[in-house]
């Protein structure tokens, strides 16, 4: 008599439908890149050129914001360069949650990641945020600065005032992160489509963080590398955005 098989069934264990990849050359081409960009003549080629090497990356969708310096003409040259590059521009300056509103329509992808066009963060982590969309475990996944990756150490006020608006934003929502300003946001897209985007500056981070929150969604953190700027080297979120961002996470937590 043959004894029944107590195995478990590979189609229902998202371990083995998909399992966990160790590099961006383990992932499908499943992910639409948003690079909002502004003022960021010396670092564009070189972030754009590392983005597009990574495995994962099908489009990448550029929102210049009419920047003051050079950075335009450098990007023009791209969308001939190759065809994932997707761009455009906007004919005033409106701030990077404008931007990412007008880029993250535009993506087509199954996932959907913003990506800063300085150096602060490692598209080789790409796979870091794929694996529990991948794995189907999560609908929305933050990367996080303060979970154990190596980092620049720079301003320690900063990194107070990020802890102290983190916490905020979770009492509110009742979610538990640990780096909720972190650039490093990665979204199934229909999750993005169910989500409208208002905040035209920095604001942006508390808003998408307060109403995915409310939508009752899987959301991961996973920990990611770090190397941030001075202002010497281009930083520009001053003290201003973070009373925008107490103002942002009250308004769209509480009251909206």
């Amino acid at each position: 008599m043959t004894e029944p098989d107590h195995r478990p069934d590979p189609s229902s264990n998202p371990f083995i439908r998909f399992p966990a990849p160790t590099c961006n050359d383990d992932c499908p081409r499943t992910l639409s890149v948003v690079m909002p960009v502004y003022n960021e003549e010396k670092t564009v080629d070189q972030i754009i050129e590392h983005v597009l090497a990574q495995a994962p990356v099908a489009e990448l969708i550029i929102v210049e914001d009419c920047s003051r310096d050079g950075t335009w003409d450098r990007l023009q040259p791209w969308t001939t360069r190759d065809p994932r590059v997707r761009l455009f521009r906007h004919p005033v300056n409106r701030g990077k949650g404008a931007a990412l509103r007008t880029g993250l329509a535009e993506a087509t992808f199954p996932y959907v990641l913003i990506q800063d066009a300085d150096l602060e963060y490692d598209p080789t982590e790409y796979f870091i945020l794929l694996a529990p969309l991948l794995q189907e475990k999560a609908d929305v996944v933050y990367g996080s600065r303060f979970a154990g990756g190596s980092h620049r150490v720079l301003y320690y006020w900063h990194a107070v005032g990020n802890r102290f608006l983190t916490t905020l934003s979770n009492m509110c929502t009742n979610i538990g992160l640990s780096d909720m300003e972190t650039c490093y946001k990665m979204f199934r897209r229909e999750v993005l489509a169910r989500v409208r985007i208002e905040e035209d500056r920095f604001g942006f981070e508390p808003e998408i963080t307060a109403k995915i929150a409310k939508l009752n969604v899987r959301i991961f953190e996973v920990p990611i590398s770090y190397y941030g700027r001075t202002y010497a080297e281009g930083k520009k979120i001053g003290w201003r955005d973070g009373f925008s961002a107490i103002r942002c996470i009250l308004k769209y937590s509480l009251f909206s």
